[in-house]
């Protein structure tokens, strides 16, 4: 006799579980504290197997019926079913620890001892803040090509043409150690190589004329800002790094008495020297007393523990009145690799050197970072000498 709803619930629990029959292998079971299981016998090679349908109320009369039903077509079928409810188990475990946001993690851990700190930085934050809100909880076997494009185009629609490119890179090598691992089988941000309009070039400002630099330097010179700001301000132009490395400088790779500064190029992480002019270290020994005690040489004003922030240096151009369009914080270096070869006439394979550029001998063969350092130091000199001069100079106004 088949279950009814009314009998299912006026039944009573009793010491020992209880069992109210449907039909072909459906039944209810009553433990003794009133839970109500739905249950499914059935037979798979000869053996007799049980199935849970979920309890009652939550699952119905009718769903359990129809459940029982799915179940029996399987059976009849050659499968059985409690293998395949713990195969489907182990896939969606399976799949919910191979999301996007998962794997790109691992990836970036595995990446991240290779890269400069920025570097590091700038990955992490264009997944986090442009890809995991919208695909990072999806499998990454289920994301398609429209799905990232999706994203992208986001970016695209903020006027973030170069962001979103770089992000379809990071995603590119995402899928792909995603491949090697065992955990998808293409990459499709391959598929979009030419679904974004193409990043215009822009030329960073750089001011090359040397009466505009003669104006540039008194102008940086009359800052009136923090002493690290207006201090990194005074160096910017003297050792011409790029922004990034000035402002992560660290005092352990700065030796004074030798005049030199040694780091890693964050770009090519290989070995560079700066040979310090003696205005470079004058403004070094100025800074020292309030700074030498900690990481950074340009410590951020919020935490000590932390670089100058990105915008710092470009702030105080600003504050000095020096418009976006003329100079930027990487301008120093145009500025520096023009003069010093149109006007000073030092060698441009010694200029290329001390801006950290790939320089190769004739056999092919990449100068190690002691190269021309004897030059190298006798044009940082000169080049601060001029700079002075220039400074020093009368008015243009």
């Amino acid at each position: 006799m088949s279950l009814t709803i009314a009998a299912i619930k006026n039944a009573k629990s009793a010491d020992k579980p209880k069992r109210l029959y449907d039909e072909r292998g459906l039944y209810l079971e009553i433990a003794p504290n009133g839970g109500r299981w739905w249950r499914f016998k059935y037979r798979f090679d000869g053996k007799e197997k049980r199935l849970s349908f979920g309890v009652f109320p939550d699952v119905g009369l009718k769903e359990a019926r129809e459940a029982r039903d799915e179940t029996r077509k399987l059976v009849a079928q050659g499968i059985d079913p409690s293998i395949q409810r713990k195969a489907e188990k182990c896939l969606r475990v399976e799949t919910g620890q191979n999301t996007l946001e998962v794997i790109a993690r691992e990836w970036f851990e595995k990446q991240k001892p290779g890269w400069s700190e920025v570097h590091a930085k700038n990955v992490i934050e264009r997944l986090q803040n442009n890809v995991f809100p919208w695909l990072g909880k999806q499998p990454i076997v289920d994301i398609r090509a429209k799905d990232l494009l999706g994203v992208l185009r986001r970016m695209e629609a903020r006027g973030a043409i170069e962001t979103a490119h770089r992000t379809r890179g990071i995603c590119g090598a995402i899928f792909r150690y995603a491949i090697a691992t065992g955990r998808a089988e293409r990459d499709i941000a391959a598929d979009l190589r030419d679904a974004l309009p193409p990043v215009k070039s822009q030329h960073l400002a750089a001011v090359v004329e040397p009466s505009r630099v003669a104006e540039l330097m008194r102008e940086i010179e009359s800052y009136q800002g923090t002493l690290p700001v207006r201090c990194a301000l005074r160096l910017a132009p003297l050792v011409f790094v790029r922004p990034g490395e000035l402002r992560t400088a660290r005092w352990t790779d700065i030796d004074l008495e030798a005049a030199e500064w040694r780091y890693v190029v964050s770009k090519t992480q290989t070995p560079h020297i700066v040979p310090l002019s003696r205005q470079a270290i004058a403004i070094l020994r100025e800074l020292h007393p309030l700074t030498g005690n900690r990481e950074y040489v340009f410590p951020s004003a919020r935490s000590p523990r932390r670089p100058m922030s990105n915008n710092a240096i470009l702030s105080a151009l600003r504050r000095c009145g020096i418009p976006r369009d003329e100079m930027s914080g990487h301008g120093f270096r145009a500025m520096a690799r023009t003069i010093l070869d149109e006007v000073l006439g030092f060698r441009p394979d010694i200029i290329e050197h001390q801006l950290a550029h790939a320089v190769r001998d004739p056999l092919g063969r990449a100068y190690n970072r002691t190269a021309h350092i004897k030059e190298r130091r006798e044009m940082m000199q000169g080049w601060a000498n001029y700079l002075d001069r220039l400074r020093k100079g009368p008015s243009s106004k």
